[in-house]
């Protein structure tokens, strides 16, 4: 047995061996680290899933995905709500403007008046009651975006800048 490859070396074969050993049982603690570290994972990992009342951690996330799935459902009926309130809105009548005045001298009292009721768009109606002794009249004018196509009296085009809020 001289010709072994072993004998050929020039190390000892005795510490190659002693070596190798050491290799091993230094692998062999990085093993048992590994496991211990593993148990200890899997405790929490196993606590973690318990949850609270033996509920499971997947039942939890499947009941967050349904609120966030029912939030995003409302989400959209109230935007829906909303874009229909603004509609609604637009189309109100919201500006109004309101002269009241004598139209005819001797009368006694502002008993006529003027009225300019307008949307969003400025289109609606200026309104004219003209009292005097034989009864009282009413005109109505229509206005589309700040204009009419009939003359205003000046006692409406006031009620008109009023609601258009060129004057108070």
């Amino acid at each position: 047995m001289d010709n072994s490859m072993m004998n050929m070396w020039p190390v000892d074969p005795g510490l190659i061996i002693v070596g190798l050993a050491v290799v091993c049982i230094i692998l062999m603690v990085c093993v048992i680290i590994c496991m211990i570290q593993m148990k200890k994972l899997y405790r929490r990992y196993d606590y973690f899933m318990r949850g609270k009342d033996a509920e499971t951690l997947e039942e939890i996330i499947m009941e967050a995905v349904d609120d966030v799935a029912a939030l995003k459902a409302e989400d959209r009926s109230n935007k829906d709500a909303i874009r229909n309130t603004n509609k609604n809105y637009r189309r109100s009548l919201q500006k109004l403007g309101i002269i009241k005045y004598n139209a005819f001298k001797g009368m006694g009292g502002n008993l006529s008046f003027a009225v300019a009721l307008l949307d969003y768009t400025n289109t609606g109606f200026v309104l004219n009651s003209v009292h005097s002794r034989e009864g009282c009249y009413v005109y109505i004018k229509e206005v589309e975006r700040g204009e009419t196509d009939v003359l205003l009296g000046s006692e409406e085009r006031d009620a008109l800048e009023q609601a258009l809020g060129y004057h108070s």
